[in-house]
């Protein structure tokens, strides 16, 4: 009896869904759900997390148990089109706890952190979950064959897989998990269900590079078309490796190495299947010094995210916008106020920010816009990535320089949601310290234009 009940005091309590917010104009705002109303189930059935929610509320006929903040229990009809968002916002977004990550990679980021940030910061996520909704890459190695399942029955896709090497024993040494080589045969499971994937290998030197990208990019092809694309990606290397595997950076001449197989691989693949599939993320171009691929490469940009032709469809962009405010200008004859301003970024991207900045000076010789390229004292000077620029390194850079008429971040540098910096400086206190208006500029060409000219 005692086993009994220690067994069921072990189970997982089911997760409570509590709604955080309701959009406006949305369904539930109709239906007068509130926040802090609970979601008790959804077409009759309990919601174990965000898989089951998406998947019973794409219907267009969808019966909602919900329960009020006084206990009662609303029983809710709803009729709409289909895949049309009800309008929740649940407190947890997975409406189930994180998957943390079962890894050791020796390359992971997170150990290579100082101490003393947020929390939050140290916490590794392996969740298929959040592949799907957020586009997170996952190992699949603490995926069950349930998780697999689940996936393949919603067909949700696409899922992100961080694969690094097809070679089952390096796979397992490279993550540190005696399981990692087998995980390898859900990437067969899905693929054989149908289920689109991009996958990604995070290249380090003497080890996944050479004979085995060689091997790694050869042995993934077969899974087009439902594995859309693969990206590699150079390893990224801080100051805060004391005591972790030892890894060496790549240089100019690895770069143009790994670039060689990739353009290879990449003329071999659309000639097969009509697509590029491997992507080689900017950072290789730039260490290379070689020029960028032309758009038409990049298949549609399908690993934005993952660094893989954000510079080129920022170009693009930002020409494209440049023509359009040319010949407005011309149209209207007319000219823009005098104006100096300051762009901070990583030393990655700078020299094409620079060149931007030159071209719109062209256009309108009135604006004056500065590149300023942060170098990394926080993390060290091999991270050029602009997403991982510090407030206090920004502020030790700027101090008492002449920053114009107001100082632009790209979004990236922030919290997501919020105007605070990797290190928790907001976006005001740089403002104070400056003694200069901060503002945001979004990812895109248009949005750069904008700030440079002065348009709201």
């Amino acid at each position: 009896m005692k086993q009994q009940e220690t067994k069921k005091n072990n189970q997982k309590k089911p997760p409570v869904h509590r709604i955080k917010s309701v959009v406006p104009g949305s369904i539930a705002e109709e239906m007068e759900i509130e926040s802090g109303d609970i979601l008790l189930s959804v077409n009759g059935q309990t919601i174990e997390d965000i898989f089951d929610y998406h998947y019973l509320t794409d219907d267009e006929d969808v019966l909602l148990l919900v329960q009020k903040a006084n206990g009662e229990e609303w029983e809710l009809e709803i009729e709409k089109e289909y895949d049309e968002d009800i309008g929740l916002v649940f407190e947890n977004g997975l409406m189930d706890d994180y998957k943390s990550c079962t890894n050791h990679c020796i390359f992971c980021f997170i150990d290579q952190m100082p101490k003393g940030m947020r929390d939050t910061l140290y916490f590794k996520d392996d969740d298929s979950r959040l592949s799907f909704l957020q586009g997170n890459y996952v190992t699949l190695t603490n995926m069950k064959d349930r998780d697999i399942e689940r996936i393949i029955h919603y067909h949700l896709a696409p899922i992100n897989v961080s694969v690094h090497t097809t070679n089952p024993t390096l796979r397992c040494e490279m993550l540190r998990n005696r399981f990692a080589g087998d995980a390898l045969k859900k990437i067969d499971v899905l693929s054989e269900a149908g289920i689109e994937m991009n996958g990604q290998i995070v290249l380090c030197k003497g080890i996944n590079d050479g004979a085995e990208l060689e091997r790694s990019i050869g042995d993934l092809t077969q899974f087009i078309p439902q594995m859309r694309s693969l990206s590699v990606v150079p390893v990224g290397l801080t100051k805060y490796r004391e005591g972790l595997y030892p890894l060496k950076p790549f240089d100019k001449e690895d770069a143009i190495s790994v670039l060689d197989t990739i353009h290879r691989w990449q003329e071999e693949c659309y000639q097969k299947y009509g697509t590029h599939f491997v992507h080689a993320g900017d950072e290789w171009y730039l260490l290379a010094d070689m020029e960028l691929p032309e758009e038409d490469r990049y298949d549609g940009y399908l690993q934005l995210e993952n660094g893989v032709g954000m510079l080129r469809l920022l170009m693009e962009e930002f020409e494209e916008a440049l023509q359009a405010y040319r010949q407005d200008a011309a149209a209207n004859k007319t000219s823009r106020p005098k104006r100096e301003v300051t762009f901070v970024t990583g030393m990655l991207a700078a020299p094409f920010l620079t060149v931007l900045a030159q071209k719109c000076t062209e256009v309108f010789p009135e604006v004056t816009a500065h590149v300023v390229p942060i170098r990394n004292d926080f993390f060290g000077e091999r991270i050029t990535v602009s997403g991982l620029i510090t407030g206090q390194d920004i502020l030790a850079q700027l101090k008492g320089k002449n920053l114009g008429d107001a100082l632009y971040l790209p979004i990236n540098m922030l919290r997501s949601g919020e105007c605070v910096l990797l290190d928790d400086i907001t976006t005001d206190a740089l403002s104070d310290a400056l003694q200069v208006p901060v503002d945001i500029v979004k990812s895109s060409g248009q949005s750069l234009l904008d700030a440079m000219v002065g348009e709201p």
